[in-house]
């Protein structure tokens, strides 16, 4: 049976370091990381942006983890990256498609929405987000309903497109939502706010100890 695999999720800052950092997590956990979003709010123009990404970029693809830009089609074609991830109000996964191609992965956040999801699927996403399950420093949860682990059995029961977890996930608190039939386990604060290979390694730990139901 395939593990649940970790989505790293950028902090808003990736200058600096932080490209060493992103590939220290990417060397840890044997391989648990096989994605990473990159999501960097605020006034940027999309020249500034790709000049940010292009080293985190190159860094996933050295270690084989997709590359996903958040929010924006235009970038993720410029950049020709890996994956998009849609938010409700950033676009229909139809018209993304048009735009990127065939091989490239489209996300749609659904929050704790089962209609959303679908109808998600029904227009072609290749993976649905399901959050946030618990409080987030980076997932703003506004007053939106939460998911619960039932929303994550649902889904996994009745359909084959993959689904992710989301907002305030740690090691802790991942177990349930493995064994639920979580995909990806989609996290941020919980790996870049510490030692981020301490971090992965204690997720690759629970991951490999947590038996996912059986398809």
């Amino acid at each position: 049976m395939i593990e649940t695999q970790l989505y790293l999720i950028s902090p808003e800052e990736v200058g600096g370091d932080f490209p060493a950092r992103l590939e220290r997590a990417l060397e840890a956990g044997s391989g648990a990381v096989t994605a990473f979003q990159f999501r960097v709010k605020g006034a940027q123009d999309q020249h500034e942006l790709a000049d940010l990404a292009a080293p985190l970029q190159a860094i996933c693809a050295a270690h084989d983890v997709a590359f996903v830009v958040n929010d924006s089609v235009p970038l993720a074609k410029r950049l020709k990256a890996d994956g998009v991830h849609l938010g409700q109000g950033d676009g229909d996964p139809k018209e993304a498609r048009e735009e990127l191609g065939r091989d490239v992965q489209i996300g749609v956040t659904c929050h704790a929405s089962k209609h959303m999801a679908m109808d998600a699927g029904e227009a072609g996403a290749d993976y649905v987000a399901f959050g946030a399950f618990f409080d987030s420093t980076t997932k703003d949860k506004g007053d939106a309903e939460r998911p619960t682990i039932e929303t994550i059995e649902w889904w996994a029961t009745l359909f084959e497109i993959p689904c992710v977890a989301i907002g305030g996930i740690t090691p802790e608190n991942c177990a349930p939502l493995i064994e639920a039939g979580a995909d990806f386990l989609a996290v941020s604060g919980s790996v870049w706010n510490g030692d981020e290979v301490k971090a992965v390694e204690a997720f690759a730990k629970v991951i490999s100890k947590t038996k996912r139901p059986t398809p």
